[in-house]
């Protein structure tokens, strides 16, 4: 929390920093303080005081605002990846392309389609009949856990949940790899060492970013599918990786590696001293 909020302050504060990239990065640290929000207070409720119940609306409501939220993280690396790409491959006409309108009609556009995306998956949990165990086997309402005390048949939610994975997953990872693929092979034509340095480092950077969050939501996937084979607390270990490193790890990135953040930073961290010492 307190790292995703420091970038956002920086971003809002330093008007050099307005630009698409940064204000991409800025929407990427708030959608991060949302999910956490989402999952964090009430496990720290369960696990301090023993308020674990939780209504079926209330289930429900939080496993939607999770998987938007992961689903809206996607599309803006999504984001993030074209808008290097125009950067570095076609920078003359850089400020002609990526402009507020076209980021306004492409948050627009990332916000139906994670709607568009996860309703389905919920609408269809919802109808479900339970009739055994109320209790979930996890700190958060994932769609497998909930699912598990179903009593009717859950197949068609199954397969439908997967093709939604696969199709976010394999589209926006297949996007941003040719992405960086032809931002990689545009900056080793640059013949000047310290801009295709710079390329190479911005990509780097966003890379890392992409695998730390896929990876995790691989990782977590596999572990779900492998069922029984798998105790409950690697689960759960599992579960939390996935929601949590990404918005932990995130901030830290971009402060250490993108220097303008950093310089920033560095600057407003001087500020308070300076203040503090007179």
């Amino acid at each position: 929390m307190m790292g995703n909020s420091i970038l956002i302050y920086v971003i809002c504060r330093e008007e050099n920093l307005h630009s698409p990239m940064y204000i991409l990065m800025s929407l990427l640290c708030a959608v991060h303080i949302c999910n956490v929000n989402t999952i964090i207070p009430r496990m720290l409720l369960g696990l301090a005081f023993h308020l674990n119940q939780i209504s079926l609306n209330a289930c429900l409501t939080q496993m939607f605002l999770i998987y938007f939220g992961i689903t809206l993280w996607s599309n803006i690396l999504l984001v993030m990846a074209l808008d290097r790409y125009v950067a570095i491959c076609k920078p003359l006409r850089y400020l002609e392309i990526v402009n507020k309108t076209l980021l306004s009609h492409l948050a627009a556009a990332g916000l139906l389609r994670s709607g568009c995306v996860v309703l389905p998956i919920v609408l269809l949990a919802s109808q479900v009949r339970f009739c055994g165990s109320n209790i979930i086997r996890n700190f958060v309402c994932e769609n497998m856990a909930l699912l598990l005390l179903a009593c009717s048949d859950i197949s068609r939610i199954k397969t439908l949940g997967m093709l939604m994975r696969a199709l976010i997953v394999f589209m926006d990872i297949g996007l941003i790899l040719v992405s960086y693929t032809l931002i990689l092979r545009a900056a080793l034509r640059i013949s000047s060492g310290s801009i295709r340095n710079k390329a190479l480092h911005t990509c780097g950077t966003q890379l890392l970013i992409v695998f730390v969050g896929y990876f995790c939501a691989l990782l977590s996937s596999i572990v779900y599918r492998a069922g029984k084979s798998v105790s409950q607390d690697v689960h759960n270990l599992l579960s939390g990786i996935y929601f949590i490193l990404p918005a932990t790890v995130d901030p830290i990135i971009y402060g250490v590696r993108v220097k303008g953040i950093r310089q920033c930073i560095q600057k407003l961290l001087r500020t308070r001293v300076a203040i503090k010492d007179s």
